[in-house]
């Protein structure tokens, strides 16, 4: 049974503007921005739903209960408790350089609504960052933190002005904004280019020599003094990926800044430098990423990386994956076998973001299709043990940038600096529909469908919170409502999805 609906209920609505019909974006400024009340759980024998749709509405929330197992529609997802799966680390977004840009073009109020949006109660609540050591394809400007050539001891290193005027102080803002701690990892493209086999940032280049030799051991410092150097700037990190796709080093002519590493390369300079660099120093707790690469190189790259006899296994504690290739690498084939050889090791979404392909439109405002995407792609994941998936940049312009070699994508937030205003994308409700709900150390539990007829299109997942309540995501892509119930102890939620909707509910299970 459901009561009360309301959009109102639970914060301040969505301020529509429409680009095309159901192309909708919420709009925010510095005196608005919608909002979404912390959560709290219902009664017992209540449940709260929250829904987002094509035609406009954004996590409305309603209320309802149990119902006795009289009545059975004809498809019922069962909560299987006992089976027990992976503990969630969560969901967030990168403080890029033109992330960082775009949200300081804003004026003050504007900016604070920005990060509002993501980092707080009335928020999404993103609870990871990742953050890029030095320049990437999204920034204005090529450098590293040693362009001094043949500095081995790295006696010229330091920060650059977009870590300690943007991306550090954004940081820190976003954490006093948190109620949840917010864990950061940091992921390097280019080593500076004297390090570089071709000595450029970008095309076909890796680290000059073998493993082990003075260049591998400074790049290998080089990440030390980089989580000095945030420390020293009360920022300290939860992770560390070897290299964001190490693979475009080993294509020619590759567009924009990189350094190439085959698995054996990555796997040896994990086991004779970074690895030992990372244990002698401080930052010996830090979570090593392997791949952070398309999963496509899966399983392979955990097999050359992580195999028995590695030496690196030792150092490693997880596998990043991205999303660009996922139309050719079926999940079951690369991230599937992947956990099932390496259980040990945590998968982690490291990077998605729409628009990213030569064949697409950059940025296309209030695409619904695009949050579909998101959480496809998040469900999908989730169903196959990973532990959490990263948006990429989290604030863009109209055009998708700024980039220095105009590699324009879309966000889940697009800026329009000229009316001192944010345009919040389908995409951003979509990650909501998780990030806000599935609080870290949430666990994935079974969830099994019974049904009287063939093909039903729904896609699923269920987690118990680390409170004891559960949380059922549920994604209806077809153009048609399905009614559906969702059992468990208490009882059975009888209860329906619109057409082209995403629909959170959460109960209280003791």
């Amino acid at each position: 049974m459901e009561l009360n609906e309301d959009s109102c209920l639970g914060g301040l609505p969505c301020n529509r503007k429409y680009f095309g019909r159901d192309s909708i974006v919420c709009v925010c400024n510095s005196t608005y921005c919608d909002t979404h009340d912390p959560v709290s759980l219902p009664p017992a024998g209540f449940f709260i739903k929250y829904e987002s749709s094509k035609t406009g509405k954004r996590l409305a929330q309603s209320q309802g209960t149990f119902q006795d197992r009289t009545f059975m529609p004809d498809t019922v997802l069962v909560l299987e408790p006992t089976q027990r799966y992976q503990i969630v680390k969560g969901f967030g977004g990168s403080v890029t350089d033109a992330a960082s840009i775009n949200i300081l073009s804003l004026t003050p109020d504007t900016q604070n609504n920005l990060l509002r949006s993501y980092f707080s109660e009335d928020g999404i609540e993103y609870n990871v960052i990742r953050i890029p050591m030095a320049s990437c394809d999204f920034s204005m400007r090529l450098y590293t933190y040693d362009d001094w050539p043949n500095d081995y001891e790295l006696k010229h290193f330091s920060l650059a002005e977009e870590d300690v005027k943007m991306k550090i102080p954004i940081v820190h803002r976003a954490k006093a904004m948190s109620k949840k701690p917010i864990s950061l990892f940091a992921s390097p493209w280019t080593s500076p280019i004297w390090m570089k086999t071709n000595k450029d940032w970008k095309g076909k280049g890796s680290l000059m020599g073998e493993a082990g030799n003075k260049i591998h051991k400074a790049w290998a410092n080089y990440f030390i003094r980089f989580l000095d150097e945030y420390a020293k700037r009360n920022l300290t990190f939860w992770g560390l990926t070897a290299e964001n796709e190490p693979t475009a080093g080993l294509v020619a002519n590759y567009p924009f800044q990189c350094l190439g590493f085959t698995p054996e390369q990555q796997r040896d300079f994990i086991a004779l430098d970074l690895g030992p660099a990372l244990v002698n120093s401080s930052h010996k707790d830090i979570r090593l990423i392997i791949l952070d690469d398309n999963r496509v190189h899966l399983p392979h790259w955990a097999k050359v990386v992580l195999g028995e006899d590695s030496q690196a296994a030792r150092y490693v504690h997880g596998i990043g994956v991205h999303w660009y290739l996922d139309f050719i690498a079926p999940i079951d084939d690369t991230v599937g076998l992947t956990h099932e050889m390496f259980p040990d090791y945590f998968l982690l979404s490291t990077e998605n973001c729409a628009g990213a392909q030569f064949w697409e439109r950059d940025v296309i405002l209030g695409d619904w299709d695009r949050g579909n995407r998101y959480s496809r792609s998040i469900l999908a994941n989730l169903n196959h043990n990973v532990i959490g998936w990263m948006d990429w940049n989290l604030a863009l312009d109209l055009e998708g940038g700024p980039n220095w070699v105009k590699n324009y994508v879309d966000s889940p937030i697009i800026v329009d600096v000229a009316s001192d205003t944010f345009y919040k994308q389908p995409m951003f409700y979509h990650m909501a529909h998780f990030s806000k709900f599935i609080p870290e150390g949430s666990q994935r539990i079974g969830l099994s469908t019974t049904q009287k007829f063939l093909a039903c299109s729904l896609e699923h997942v269920a987690l118990i919170r680390p409170d004891g309540a559960a949380v059922v995501v549920v994604l209806n892509r077809s153009a048609k409502s399905i009614s559906f119930g969702l059992s468990d102890m208490k009882g059975l939620i009888v209860t329906e999805i619109p057409p082209n909707s995403i629909q959170t509910y959460l109960w209280r299970r003791e």
